[in-house]
């Protein structure tokens, strides 16, 4: 019982090392890619959100008609 405890304790140590390792593989992008990736992302939702109100707008509208007849 008191070798599980051991083992426990040494693991986690152990982990976060391994998670150090794996964040010195990562490539990080520059500022001007990760600018125009963010830019792009922003524009899209934008885009998208925009759609699904006009998409939503005439949805309802629809109803409204056809409930109305």
């Amino acid at each position: 019982m008191a070798d599980s405890a051991k083992k426990e304790k040494a693991a986690k140590p152990s982990f976060f090392k391994g998670v150090k390792a794996e964040f010195k593989k990562i490539s990080w992008p520059d500022k001007d890619s990760l600018l125009k990736q963010s830019v792009a992302v922003v524009c899209i939702s934008v885009v998208l959100g925009a759609v699904i109100a006009v998409l939503d707008f005439l949805m309802q509208y629809g109803v409204d008609f056809l409930t109305s007849l």
